[in-house]
């Protein structure tokens, strides 16, 4: 069957993919009475939030608020997040009578599973009418004087109002792709560049060969990287735990300063936070006749005092009393202030988020809409709006599809 423009604003809002940020936009314009189609090319709904938080979604943080977030436009997320906060996604958690817990530092994560988030939302879709088209992938959009046209893989798609919530091109295996950024290149939209974002940091080479045996162990550091100088300088410093993989260095205090990090640039990490290993090393060395490893190994794991004293050209069964204490000052940079440079990083595949995407001086930061392309929103993790790692990056999903559903006309 023909397709005519008679038939254009068949629906009031087409939303393009079906994650955290589409459904709730999707449920949240349906409510308000509007006639929606949510379209995805994937078979099974929602997979990021599926496997997200070890299956049992870390949907929001009880602390989210602008401070955590990246973007070349650092105050856009204000406006979203101030109007649907997570005490407002929580109230929706509890209506649904998810049970919930915190786990670390403001993380909310189900009780039970992340398929329960999955079916709320879907609920809250059903419930205002939304029509699914599932799976159903998107291969071009055009406005015209009638509204938009999504061509598909099956019938066309005529809205009067598009809501791209596409996601970013983190985890591919599950279906990530870059349609969302195709979609605003198409309509003349300026896009920030994207590379991975809370991904595992992978190092080679020489210098690196006595920390690979090291895989497994796993403690809490400070790490830090970048500076606080320039126009769009940012500086990362977070306290988390830190794993030694087989390929680099992963675990939460990896992930978050993942995203702050620049290829070319040292992190720096501090193994012992609470101690100033030199001084104590120094201060010792009368009173103490312990061998440089054992010593080390009261503060650290065995395997790990090892392998640093190895790498610092040091013997892990030297004598305390016999170290001098220019050499003992170097071991204590190397712990509390080691600085390496990555040699890149695990990629896509294994990276939680995409760092970059559609510029947010492109879109207004109280409805999601595009200046120039009126009636074309884009939220979610499609945007330049990357949070850390604990619920962030999923409480922005839940405020950008709010806003966009509730300013809808």
């Amino acid at each position: 069957m023909k397709v005519g423009p008679e038939m254009a604003k068949q629906y009031d809002v087409a939303v393009i993919g079906a994650g955290a940020a589409g459904m709730m936009c999707a449920a949240v314009a349906a409510r308000r009475g509007k006639r929606v189609v949510l379209a995805d090319h994937a078979t099974k709904l929602a997979e990021k939030i599926r496997i997200s938080g070890g299956g049992r979604c870390n949907f929001t943080n009880i602390n989210a608020g602008p401070q955590h977030y990246l973007s070349e436009n650092p105050h856009f997320c204000r406006s979203a997040l101030s109007r649907y906060t997570a005490q407002d996604f929580l109230a929706l958690v509890k209506k649904h009578r998810i049970g919930y817990h915190e786990k670390h530092r403001g993380q909310l994560f189900c009780d039970d599973s992340a398929e329960q988030i999955i079916r709320m939302l879907k609920d809250e879709c059903d419930a205002g009418g939304v029509h699914w088209r599932m799976p159903c992938r998107v291969t071009a959009v055009e406005k015209g004087a009638e509204g938009f046209r999504i061509d598909t893989d099956h019938d066309p798609i005529l809205a009067a109002n598009v809501v791209v919530a596409t996601g970013g091109l983190s985890i591919p295996k599950i279906g990530a792709t870059d349609l969302g950024y195709r979609i605003a290149k198409h309509f003349g939209l300026k896009t920030i560049e994207t590379r991975p974002g809370l991904v595992p940091l992978t190092f080679d080479g020489p210098s690196w060969q006595p920390f690979v045996p090291l895989a497994g162990i796993a403690l809490e550091v400070d790490v830090e990287t970048g500076s606080g100088k320039g126009r769009n300088a940012r500086r990362g410093y977070f306290r988390e735990d830190l794993l030694f993989t087989h390929r680099g260095l992963s675990g939460p205090a990896i992930l978050q300063i993942s995203s702050y990090w620049q290829p070319g640039t040292p992190i720096v990490l501090n193994l012992l936070p609470e101690i100033d290993v030199a001084e104590e090393l120094i201060s010792s060395k009368t009173s103490v006749k312990k061998q440089l490893g054992n010593l080390l190994s009261q503060w650290l794991p065995a395997r790990l005092a090892d392998g640093l004293l190895t790498a610092n050209g040091l013997a892990p069964d030297a004598r305390l009393p016999d170290m001098a204490d220019a050499k003992l000052r170097r071991l204590g940079d190397a712990i509390n202030r080691w600085a390496i440079v990555p040699t890149g990083s695990e990629g896509y595949k294994k990276a939680e988020v995409t760092l970059g995407g559609v510029d947010t001086r492109e879109l207004s930061q109280q409805s999601m809409m595009a200046n120039k392309v009126p009636g074309l929103y884009f939220i979610g993790e499609t945007v330049d709006v990357t949070g850390w790692l604990g619920g962030y990056n999923f409480q922005w999903a839940w405020a950008s599809g709010v806003a966009a559903g509730n300013a809808i006309e």
